[in-house]
């Protein structure tokens, strides 16, 4: 069966996910922020994480295999953040949104937790690779609402 890309990426579109920003340092120690909504736990024990990155990616070349990386789940003020990071060629952090984690990863101030990670596998996975990573480090925001994606917007619990 064949499916035309837009009515399935509107339909894959229904399902409400939480936002996320993937930070990483690159070989020459710039901080790199990319926005993700395919987050997802895999294990307690051990503890695993996955995100997916579409092959097409402009930083593919970064996310693809870095040993440590971080998901940091944003709260519903940070939108502006989402926004800034999802553009293309506009991944390099600014130093006032971040700070040093204890494996090297940038984690984003005020995001309702941050799971600092070492890469523990890949996988292809049709137009993305699957990327999953060993949560090495924590550390929780103790307030806030999250940051929801729906149907091609942002929204808010309520």
């Amino acid at each position: 069966m064949s499916f035309d890309g837009r009515e399935l990426r509107n339909a894959m579109g229904r399902f409400a996910t939480g936002v996320c920003l993937i930070t990483t340092v690159t070989e020459d120690g710039t901080a790199m922020a990319l926005t993700a909504n395919s987050f997802s736990s895999v294990s307690l024990d051990p503890p695993l994480v996955l995100w997916n990155l579409q092959d097409s990616s402009d930083v593919y070349d970064v996310y693809a295999s870095p040993r440590y990386f971080a998901i940091n789940v944003l709260a519903l003020q940070q939108q502006e953040l989402s926004s800034q990071y999802a553009r293309k060629g506009q991944h390099a952090i600014e130093p006032a949104h971040y700070r040093d984690g204890k494996f090297g990863t940038p984690i984003i101030h005020d995001a309702l937790v941050s799971f600092e990670c070492e890469l523990e596998a890949t996988y292809p996975g049709g137009d993305h690779l699957i990327i999953v990573g060993r949560i090495v480090d924590m550390s929780e925001h103790a307030a806030g609402e999250p940051l929801l994606f729906y149907a091609g917007g942002y929204r808010e619990l309520r």
